[in-house]
């Protein structure tokens, strides 16, 4: 422990923070040292600093600790984690200590865990298709190297199996260089972490993957933590190792709520739903922690997911990402009551970087035009089902009856899939294809007469 100076005055403990008084030289963000009179030691963290007092957040928590024989020592450094590629094939916790078992990664490359300042001019635009074997998102909902794509969930739906799934499938077909996971879980219930762990275990996955698990028992601060310290691990292999790094952050409403925690401690004013003014610039400084630089081989992309309360996606945390990041993929619980796995809806969904990562060279010179006419032809679905609802379905019209046809066989071939079940982009299109000869050839009209000359089968529709 830092002895130089040690503080001894607190003027209180508040949730997961203390507050010292008479510092003097002490920096944001520095890391602390707080011995308690049994001598045992806690780390935190400075979060706000005055002429006169710091405001620490104590990572493991403040439960037990007492004002009376408790002393405080700043280090003189923000929190710092060795990195190093053996670091893949781990576990880690939410501060980037060791729970596999195995002993600590020693390496001489210490690496801030609140990232580095990358200036925009350096940014390369993102590019190139990331297959994930579910159609619904390769097919429609395209991810790219380099982008920021989270997914909406709900209570109860099965993003954590998408999660995994994702992680185990999610290859480069046009990079030569190494594909890793890195895997970041905030207050996940430890059936949940071993549910991931295994997961990636079983499927060999897990050698080239990271994991760093905040389990739903840790202080909730930890899970401040826990994404800044998987993401200086992926910046690390990224950009000095020149590996391709997915990066899976689950759940962000658990790190929302414990920012929070956080703030009302602080006694600071809330803004909606009680959470913090500054949630939005919270948010960006994590996705923005992602994407491509020039001059490097390797990349960042990022997949962040979040339960909306009550399914609502106007909610602050659902809300302000969609802002941020690059597109949403949104779960739709209609689907799920279905059981129809992925649950992923058709129209709420977006990816925004699609057009710049698909096409010749990249998927087929076809997927545009399908995913356009696949939106298109679903969203005429849901107007006819809703007007059957209404009037019956014996009262619409021939063509608005195959319409009903298709938005069947769309659900229960086109979006669902086995969770086991890893489907190539060519796979993906043919079934997109199946999908769209079961429509008349001139309500294609999103699609060239050449390409529908090509692949337009009517003998392949669901009779």
């Amino acid at each position: 422990m830092n002895t130089e100076i040690e503080y001894t005055r607190l003027s209180g403990i508040s949730g997961p923070l203390i507050f010292v008084e008479g510092v003097r030289g002490v920096g944001l963000g520095e890391i602390v040292e707080i011995r308690d009179a049994s001598g045992a030691v806690r780390m935190g963290q400075t979060l706000e600093v005055d002429e006169q007092r710091a405001v620490v957040q104590v990572f493991e928590g403040t439960s037990g600790l007492a004002m009376q024989g408790l002393r405080v020592a700043f280090v003189g450094k923000a929190l710092e984690i060795p990195v190093d590629r053996d670091m893949l094939g781990r576990v880690f916790d939410g501060l980037g200590r060791p729970i596999d078992g195995s002993p600590q990664v020693i390496s001489d490359r210490m690496m801030n865990v609140n990232g580095l300042p990358v200036n925009p001019w350096s940014r390369e635009y993102p590019r190139d298709f990331i297959q994930t074997g579910i159609s619904a998102i390769d097919g429609m909902n395209t991810l790219i190297r380099g982008q920021k794509l989270p997914i909406f969930s709900g209570s109860g739906m099965p993003h954590n199996l998408i999660a995994a799934q994702i992680a185990r499938q999610a290859r480069i077909l046009t990079a030569e260089e190494e594909f890793i996971v890195i895997f970041a879980a905030m207050g996940v219930k430890f059936d949940v972490a071993q549910f991931f762990i295994d997961s990636l275990q079983e499927s060999g996955v897990l050698t080239h993957s990271a994991l760093f698990l905040s389990l739903a028992d840790a202080p909730s601060i930890e899970r401040l933590v826990t994404p800044r310290v998987a993401l200086t691990l992926a910046e690390y292999l990224a950009f000095e190792e020149g590996m391709h790094v997915l990066v899976i952050l689950t759940d962000m409403t658990n790190y929302c709520e414990a920012l929070r925690e956080l703030s009302s401690s602080r006694g600071e004013i809330p803004s909606r739903k009680g959470y913090p003014g500054y949630l939005y610039s919270d948010l960006a400084a994590i996705y923005e922690r992602a994407g491509r630089l020039k001059g490097h081989k390797g990349s960042i992309t990022q997949m962040p997911i979040l339960t909306m309360p009550s399914d609502d996606i106007s909610h602050p945390v659902p809300d302000l990402t969609g802002y941020i990041t690059e597109g949403q993929i949104v779960l739709d619980r209609e689907l799920f009551n279905k059981g129809i796995y992925p649950p992923i809806a058709g129209l709420p969904s977006l990816s925004r970087l699609m057009k710049d990562g698909i096409g010749v060279g990249r998927t087929r010179n076809d997927h545009a035009q399908v995913a356009a006419q696949l939106f298109a032809s679903y969203a005429k679905v849901k107007r006819i089902r809703a007007l059957a609802a209404i009037v019956g379905e014996e009262e619409l019209s021939d063509v608005d009856k195959i319409y009903l046809k298709f938005g069947a066989a769309f659900e229960e071939q086109f979006l669902s899939q086995d969770n086991e079940e890893n489907r190539s982009i060519e796979q993906t299109l043919d079934i997109g294809w199946r999908m769209l000869s079961i429509l008349p050839r001139d309500e294609l009209y999103r699609i060239t007469k050449e390409e529908i000359q090509r692949y337009y089968m009517p003998e392949r529709g669901v009779k």
